[in-house]
């Protein structure tokens, strides 16, 4: 069966059939087809486009065939169709008769599709946003268990000034955060029916496109029918927003990898997320990181695909637009499973306080914390600068320690050198309760930070849990 042919002898090429044929990907819209079908022929029916008993018997025939998937997992095997549109008024035709032919009256595969990629897309996001919202949920639990640990804070990967382990997870809670906003913003775009635009002009029958968008749960019908029948934006949105969450995890994911080695020792992965070697019996791989780490470039590789999809088309629909799917259902599977792992991981993951203050010694983490105590004492911060960064080349030269320094080597470099500022040299505890700024690393921050992300995650579970799918 075919939705077209008039205009076409019979003889077409099987290789260019099955090289066109998108039901193995569409036919995850069957059931968004059905319904959106199914409000359409309503539509229809009350404004008078056809009369009552046609309208109950292609209802009738829609549900039956939803029915029918439902009950079936497996409904897809052994199916075979140029799109899952097609297929549907096939069954639909083997259900009703010939009537089934008044389906597509005033509408085209062009608005039923892109009408059904938005349903899909506000459904995904809400998926999205729960395995998101565990994800958080597992940072958040993670900064509250390890409130006071110190660790060393690095940039360029080199030891920096020492932080709390828990304001390194808020970091982590901040970035997923922005996430959820953005996929919110997304949804929000996506929040408009295409249907009653038609192939690109709009539809000579005197449909309530307003009316039509509430009973598919749109907010609104989109105002040009020429744009929206071709609009893929909400697509390379959240494949956008998916690359930015794979983009945070696998920075996230980088991290431990490293601060699991045993050269750091930070944490460690609990066995259910790690691997061994065939060869190498004593090794613990984190393939779970690194899997989340890899497959970020897949998810990045769908949205430059989509983005050049779409570069240089003509208005309106172009069969090229048959590629998004593939871009959109791959980018959006890999990103929730990734979230979903990432949650796990993060929930299940030993946290070792010990390492990680013990590497605080390394480094001369409180050197900033020198310099700051010499201007609070009128040296010119320029000056304090000069001084501390002598007295750690003296240091690194000398294999030292600031806690290895007697009182006469470190006067050498800081004449102004002092019980107290020894106190503030080897005390991480120290330098971390004097970042007491709002944002800062110290415990009364810290403790702040992790108040405004509980109510944050908790705004965000609630908004989850009120919206029914496609609502």
């Amino acid at each position: 069966m075919k939705l077209w042919g008039g205009r076409f002898t019979r003889r077409r090429d099987p290789l260019f059939e099955s090289f066109s044929e998108s039901f193995s990907l569409d036919q995850r819209f069957v059931l968004y087809d059905l319904r959106v079908n199914l409000a359409y022929v309503e539509e229809l029916g009350r404004v008078g486009v056809f009369k009552p008993a046609e309208t109950r018997r292609l209802a009738g025939g829609l549900e039956a065939i939803r029915r029918s998937v439902e009950r079936n997992p497996n409904w897809a095997q052994g199916q075979s169709s140029e799109d899952v549109h097609t297929w549907v008024e096939a069954q639909l035709e083997g259900r009703i008769g010939p009537l089934a032919g008044k389906l597509r009256t005033g509408r085209s595969r062009n608005d039923l599709v892109a009408t059904e990629a938005r349903l899909y897309v506000k459904d995904a996001i809400r998926d999205l946003e729960r395995v998101l919202a565990d994800v958080l949920g597992a940072l958040l639990g993670q900064a509250r268990r390890q409130a006071r640990v110190v660790m060393p804070g690095y940039t360029h990967l080199q030891p920096a000034q020492p932080i709390l382990f828990a304001h390194y997870a808020l970091a982590y809670f901040q970035m997923l955060w922005r996430d959820a906003g953005r996929l919110e913003d997304c949804r929000e775009r996506a929040d408009e029916l295409p249907m009653g635009a038609g192939a690109l002009a709009g539809t000579a029958y005197r449909l309530d496109r307003e009316r039509l968008a509430r009973a598919l749960g749109f907010a609104r019908a989109a105002s040009n029918s020429l744009d929206v029948t071709s609009d893929r934006d909400f697509v390379a949105e959240l494949l956008f927003a998916c690359s930015l969450i794979m983009v945070h995890l696998s920075r996230w994911a980088e991290d431990l990898i490293i601060y699991s080695s045993p050269g750091f020792g930070f944490v460690e992965l609990a066995d259910a997320y790690a691997t061994g070697s065939s060869l190498m019996p004593q090794k613990k791989n984190p393939d779970s990181l690194e899997l989340i780490r890899g497959k970020a470039a897949t998810v990045l590789g769908r949205l430059t695909g989509m983005l050049a999809l779409v570069k240089g088309l003509p208005l309106a629909y172009n069969r090229d637009l048959q590629e998004d799917k593939g871009a959109l259902f791959s980018a959006v599977d890999t990103t929730r499973e990734a979230l979903a792992i990432a949650s796990r991981v993060a929930d299940t993951l030993r946290i070792h306080p010990e390492r990680m203050r013990a590497a605080t010694a390394q480094g001369f983490l409180t050197a900033t914390d020198l310099a700051d105590e010499l201007v609070r004492r009128g040296v010119p911060f320029a000056q304090a600068h000069e001084q501390v960064g002598k007295l750690v080349r003296f240091c690194a030269g000398h294999e030292r320690t600031f806690a290895d320094l007697s009182a006469a080597e470190a006067q050498r470099f800081i004449p102004a050198w002092d019980s107290k500022l020894r106190h503030f040299a080897v005390s991480p505890e120290d330098a971390v309760n004097r970042k007491n700024v709002m944002g800062g690393t110290a415990p009364q921050q810290v403790a702040r930070q992790i108040s405004f992300a509980q109510g944050d995650l908790g705004k965000l579970k609630k908004r989850i849990a009120g919206r029914t799918l496609t609502g």
